[in-house]
């Protein structure tokens, strides 16, 4: 014989199994480290100084 289903449990494990997927996909793509986002930010922040250190206007606005 079959085995007898509850239906609204069932409904629920797959809300939570789907719940669960979905942190996983988020917590890959969005969760680093407070020294990762101050690693990348220091990286940023270079990358800006060395630009502007060879830019033709110091102020990097355009003067017309």
């Amino acid at each position: 014989m079959a085995d007898i289903v509850n239906l609204r449990q069932a409904r629920k494990q797959k809300a939570r199994d789907d719940k669960t997927r979905v942190a996983e996909q988020n917590r890959a793509l969005h969760g680093r480290s407070k020294a990762q986002k101050q690693r990348d930010q220091l990286i940023a922040d270079k990358a800006e100084r060395f630009v502007g250190g060879h830019r033709l206007d110091p102020s990097g606005k355009d003067e017309q």
